[in-house]
């Protein structure tokens, strides 16, 4: 997925499962971009189109009703001009703070340019030391630079508003967009390297048009030999360069202080040198971080076999869910099954609907090997209640005889009706978890996903995120990227 859908796909899955409860975004909305998409892209399409058509739809509906939730959205993109700034910035800086030597003389053996070179060089080992060994750690100017062109800080205070929902975003898409965010950070301070470079070569011609520079050297410690064999090795780059050779001993011997020379073969060699190990590299260095950059801001790897992706793709690739719900032994009240619907709703998309078959007697043997379970792709429902006690040969009979008919493919989900235990026993806690227990042994090692609810007034939000997590727990779920 590219970048900008990324982000609005991310964006937009902050709102759905941050606003639980429907305040900001109701169930109808959702149920209105998924349709748009849907006939937007047409039957067939490539989930991660599906996805990004429907991202912008929601956003667009988002925006008339909370505008804060684009603005949000439009400070966690990356702002290029922040990049072309650091890079003119670098240039300018190049150019004023270069100083070759002195107001007319050049000290051939502590020119700043040197310093400017020992970084560079410096830099290049690090770079391989971290390419070796692959650390996580990306460095503090490329750290700073992400955050400021990233916005991330900006964005995670403009989530903060009441009932905007995106709370989690600013995390959600640092975790996504931080390897892009790195690869660009890197080739806008290559460039910003290059362009300093350029800066101070351009700063040393331009001064030496207006001022004669005169080269020398004195030291201590060192003689004309050390001098020159000092000088080859430093300024050997630019000589490849520009074919400027450095003079000999005697050459180097004739211009030590209070003797010099005109400094103009010294700027060449001081130039190429720049050029050679600064500017060259830094470039070739930032159009191979473009070509990762490039790669991954059209690959971002949005986890699709997320439950929340999953519900979404669930209704768009085999259209309106048809959950089939057989209840064992319980002929559930209207109030349990207006509760269940709302739930398979919550679970499987604003379109779901649920076909209820008629109840199977408990130890009803002939009933349980006459078991068919209509064709389809959505979810089959074993529907109990709490107050009964879990039998392996009743209910486990029935499970097993459900999902086999149901196939490896189609999820089995076992609700268990709370709503008359709670009744008969209100608030006695130990109770309750003692019977959840049996039931759940009943369901260990069964391709099942459980979820116990009160029907009657069932938290929706609460059996979503259960039933969801449940789903993708279940042997024989699919899961990573390719996932439908």
């Amino acid at each position: 997925m590219d970048e900008s859908a990324a982000l609005e796909v991310t964006a937009v899955r902050a709102v759905e499962t941050g606003d639980a409860d429907r305040a900001l975004w109701s169930d109808a909305d959702r149920e209105w971009a998924s349709r748009s998409a849907a006939a937007e892209v047409g039957e067939g399409a490539d989930p991660e189109v599906y996805l990004a058509h429907r991202a912008r739809f929601a956003l667009d509906r988002l925006g008339g009703l909370r505008p804060s939730v684009p603005r949000v959205v439009r400070a966690l993109r990356w702002r290029p001009w922040i990049g072309a700034l650091v890079v003119a910035g670098a240039f300018v800086a190049g150019v004023a703070v270069d100083r070759v030597g002195g107001a007319s003389s050049i000290n051939l053996l502590a020119p700043p340019v040197y310093a400017l070179l020992v970084w560079n060089l410096a830099v290049y080992a690090m770079l391989a030391v971290r390419l070796a060994a692959r650390p996580a750690w990306i460095g503090p100017l490329r750290t700073l630079l992400v955050r400021v062109a990233g916005g991330l800080r900006r964005g995670a205070r403009g989530a903060e508003g009441p009932g905007a929902g995106l709370a989690a975003l600013p995390g959600d898409w640092a975790r996504l967009a931080t390897p892009l965010y790195s690869a660009r950070a890197a080739r806008v301070l290559h460039l910003a390297a290059a362009a300093m470079a350029l800066g101070v070569i351009a700063g040393m011609y331009v001064r030496g048009l207006a001022f004669e520079y005169r080269a020398t050297w004195e030291s201590t410690f060192l003689g004309a030999d050390e001098v020159r064999a000092l000088l080859a090795a430093a300024l050997s780059p630019g000589s490849l360069l520009t074919g400027v050779a450095v003079p000999g001993v005697e050459g180097i011997a004739a211009i030590r202080a209070p003797a010099s020379e005109n400094a103009a073969s010294w700027l060449h060699l001081l130039a190429g040198s720049v050029a050679a190990v600064v500017v060259i590299p830094r470039l070739a260095l930032a159009a191979v971080v473009a070509v990762v950059e490039r790669r991954r801001a059209t690959r971002l790897p949005v986890a699709l076999s997320e439950p929340y992706f999953q519900r979404l793709l669930r209704g768009f690739s085999a259209g309106p869910v048809q959950a089939h719900v057989f209840p064992y032994s319980y002929a559930a009240p209207s109030e349990a099954l207006a509760g269940l619907e709302a739930i398979v709703s919550r679970a499987f998309g604003g379109n779901a609907a649920v076909a209820v078959q008629a109840p199977l007697a408990w130890g009803d043997d002939d009933a349980i090997a006459a078991l068919a379970v209509p064709d389809g792709e959505g979810p089959v429902v074993a529907l109990f209640n709490l107050t009964a006690t879990p039998e392996a040969e009743a209910h486990g009979a029935f499970l097993d005889a459900l999902t086999a008919r149901a196939g490896v493919t189609r999820p089995v989900v076992a609700v268990v009706d709370e709503a008359a235990f709670r009744a008969r026993w209100p608030g006695d806690e130990e109770r309750l978890a003692a019977r959840r227990t049996a039931w759940k042994d009943l369901f260990a090692g069964r391709r099942v996903a459980p979820l116990f609810a009160d029907l009657v007034t069932p938290d929706l939000a609460a059996a979503e995120a259960t039933l969801d997590a449940a789903l993708q727990a279940r042997p024989g779920a699919t899961g990573g990227e390719d996932a439908p």
